[in-house]
């Protein structure tokens, strides 16, 4: 498939472009459940738009964002994975976002989809992947850790829409390297 990132099963990874804006939003609006776990809100009007522009704080190193759209066979999204490359220290990448589709929950997509996510992100330099993780988000909270994923530490207090959450910082290191290596890169991240 042309400007295929990397396949799943039938189905392929394609960064989102502006063009396909409206098909994102149809997309969340369909699978609202992350939303409302977290924002206490389903997603608004703008939330595709704001997925796709949105960058992390500016005084935070970065090399890149984007948006992953996951494709079925016949092209139609079923899921979608925000990434930051080069988070805070090269090798370092950030999921910012990870919805599947709320008709294949349970089905094993999300493993299917997050397997190939993972090995193209080693096929990328990945060394380490972080991530934050709403405290009381039960079904993410279970997902990250039987993928492998370490709590780092707790952030209090962070608004997300309506609702003031906990997030856990988790990371998972690719390249067989300590964590005490990603804590000497990145030191916003370890526990207080």
């Amino acid at each position: 498939m042309p400007g295929a990132l990397f396949t799943a099963g039938e189905g392929h990874a394609s960064e989102v472009t502006g063009a396909e804006v409206s098909e994102v939003q149809r997309f969340l609006e369909a699978s609202p459940e992350y939303y409302l776990r977290v924002t206490g809100e389903p997603p608004g009007p703008g939330a595709a738009q704001e997925e796709l522009e949105a960058l992390p704080p500016a005084e935070w190193d970065f090399t890149r964002k984007s948006l992953v759209a996951f494709r079925d066979a016949s092209g139609a999204i079923i899921g979608l994975a925000e990434m930051v490359a080069n988070l805070f220290a090269a090798g370092v990448w950030h999921i910012g976002l990870f919805i599947i589709a709320t008709r294949l929950h349970g089905t094993g997509a999300a493993q299917l989809w997050y397997g190939a996510l993972e090995s193209w992100l080693r096929s990328q330099g990945c060394q380490w992947i972080r991530l934050g993780v709403a405290q009381g988000n039960a079904p993410a909270e279970r997902f990250w850790q039987k993928l492998g994923y370490l709590e780092l530490r707790k952030r209090e207090g962070v608004q997300l829409g309506e609702q003031l959450h906990t997030i856990r910082v988790l990371m998972k290191p690719l390249a067989g390297r300590p964590v005490s290596d990603y804590l000497s890169l990145v030191a916003r991240d370890r526990p207080e």
